[in-house]
């Protein structure tokens, strides 16, 4: 698995999936519970749907 995910989308990511985790455990709203994805994604350094669109953040 080739990292395709750039430090600043990094970064992008891991704070939209805190903040978007922090908002599902205090507004009991489960939809927001999808903000795992982003936030494993960043840490991760790797995006599975950016193969298919050949696209890369990384410089």
């Amino acid at each position: 698995m080739k990292c395709n995910v750039g430090r600043k989308d990094k970064l992008n990511r891991i704070i939209t999936g805190v903040a978007l985790m922090v908002y599902a455990v205090y507004a009991n709203e489960p939809m927001a519970y999808a903000g795992i994805l982003p936030l494993i994604t960043g840490i991760v350094g790797f995006c599975p749907l950016y193969p298919l669109f050949k696209y890369s953040s990384v410089k």
